[in-house]
């Protein structure tokens, strides 16, 4: 049975008008658990905010854990190299040596995953890639809410706001009826602008014809016996590059009728685990993460793929014989939706010539990575060799709207900036840059974007978050 269609001429019904329950007051409210919105809640508890986040999950960690968007990218600058024909790793070989430009939540997050187990650090041999286990996320996530003293409400739903372009709060959706937080400050970590375009900020999705990135569903596989891939790639060198190709299996599996992959060769990853590796090889295209019916089709269209994939590897590819999927995302993951005008828009110019900014309150060294919109592809263009680009707190502040904030992939950016930005350290970075500036405004009763940016800046650097070296000192002779 396919996915219910879209109406062609909808009809319409009058709700009635309704009242929530005021659950909460607080200082700053952040909707959304995932990466951004840990480094906002934990950025403003530790700036001595009260702090309420918002999550519609039963659980935190966003695209990490819900989509099983694994392993966390590179989070570090590079000397890329070529790819190296044959490697194993099942990690990327063509990164270079590098150096780490986020620091702060994020740090502390993958010091506590790896201290229980839950993840590989960073390091020349991962590609500065970072396998996790997403259950150990999840655990870790918690503990830094606790020990950060965030309160949370799990199983809530953003779905308006409260105020009038001066943002009072927000309306959630539960189980138990609407409920509304006020809050001083409210930081939208939704990931596609949800609370910010009802608030009336101005926004845009895709590039010029909106088109957006792909949709792909995660999934993990396990019982996969490495010696016999590596023996595999060992005859066939060419067939491997660190974590993608196997060129000539899916063109036989093609020419079989057996397979139809929707990406230019199979993608996957290890994870800390010997025995498993988590694959990114489904594609679906021509559809919008906040269009209730494209994702209805893409949850059951990359479901599909799934299915023929997993069973491509085990029939095709040596050491996934007795292979099967584990776990696959709770949701299709998705790349690309909303992104909030600001009071700048970062560009494609800005992050390949890696442009500073003196209002920085976050870098990225991640290359412009558009999987395409169409179908088969992926454009890959880097920084210069060694070099990160700034992301000035303007991006995070929504032009004609106030006492709002947006952190993580809707920040204020055109399609290609954004194809750099949306990775998942890079928008804990934001988020707590967004945390620290909203719990600074709600303290001194002023909207964030009439705060001096030095603060921000000094506050960022007190919680150990990385800024370029001169602003570091700048911040430092000032304080």
């Amino acid at each position: 049975m396919p996915a219910l269609k879209r109406p062609e001429r909808a009809a319409r019904v009058a709700l009635p008008p309704r009242e929530a329950v005021v659950a909460a007051e607080t200082d700053v409210l952040v909707v959304g658990g995932g990466p951004a919105g840990l480094g906002a809640a934990v950025g403003a508890a530790e700036a001595g905010a009260r702090v309420v986040l918002a999550e519609r999950y039963g659980f935190l960690g966003g695209n990490a854990t819900a989509a099983l968007v694994m392993p966390l990218m590179s989070f570090h600058t590079a000397h890329p190299t070529k790819e190296r024909k044959g490697a194993t790793t099942l990690l990327p070989t063509d990164h270079g040596p590098g150096e780490a430009i986020i620091a702060g939540a994020l740090k502390t997050l993958l010091e506590k995953l790896v201290k229980a187990g839950g993840a590989i650090a960073p390091s020349l041999a991962t590609g500065y890639v970072v396998p996790f286990d997403p259950e150990w996320f999840k655990l870790i996530a918690l503990e830094l809410l606790d020990e950060a003293g965030v309160q949370f409400l799990f199983h809530s739903f953003a779905s308006g706001v409260l105020g009038d372009r001066r943002v009072e709060g927000a309306v959630l959706e539960t189980k138990a009826g609407p409920l509304a937080i006020r809050a001083r400050v409210t930081i939208d970590c939704t990931g596609d602008g949800d609370v910010a375009v009802q608030a009336g900020a101005p926004s845009e999705i895709g590039r010029s014809d909106g088109l957006v990135q792909p949709m792909t569903l995660m999934f993990r596989v396990v019982e996969f016996q490495r010696q016999n891939f590596e023996a595999y790639v060992t005859q066939n060198p060419k067939q491997w590059r660190g974590v993608h190709g196997l060129w000539d299996l899916v063109r036989e599996a093609s020419e079989r009728g057996e397979l139809r992959l929707p990406r230019e060769d199979i993608l996957f990853f290890a994870t800390p685990h010997e025995e498993e590796v988590s694959v990114n090889s489904t594609r679906v295209t021509r559809v919008l993460g906040t269009d209730v019916w494209d994702l209805s089709y893409a949850e059951w269209a990359s479901r599909k793929q799934m299915r023929q994939i997993a069973e491509f590897l085990r029939r095709y590819v040596p050491g996934f014989e007795k292979s099967y999927v584990a776990q696959s995302g709770v949701q299709v993951g998705v790349r690309e939706t909303r992104r909030i005008g600001g009071d700048y828009v970062l560009t494609a110019d800005d992050v390949l010539g890696a442009r500073k900014f003196d209002d920085a309150i976050a870098r990225g060294a991640y290359p412009v990575d558009i999987h395409n919109p169409e179908g088969k592809g992926t454009i890959l263009r880097h920084l210069p060799p060694g070099e990160a680009y700034d992301i000035p707190l303007r991006c995070l502040l929504p032009r004609a709207v106030d006492n709002l904030l947006v952190a993580g992939r809707c920040i204020s950016g055109t399609h290609e900036a954004h194809s750099s930005y949306r990775v998942m350290p890079i928008v804990m970075a934001t988020g707590q840059a967004a945390g620290i500036c909203a719990a600074l405004a709600a303290r001194k009763g002023r909207a964030p974007r009439d705060l001096d940016v030095r603060e921000v800046q000094r506050e960022l650097v007190r919680q150990g978050a990385s800024l370029r070296r001169d602003l570091v000192a700048e911040k430092a002779t000032a304080g």
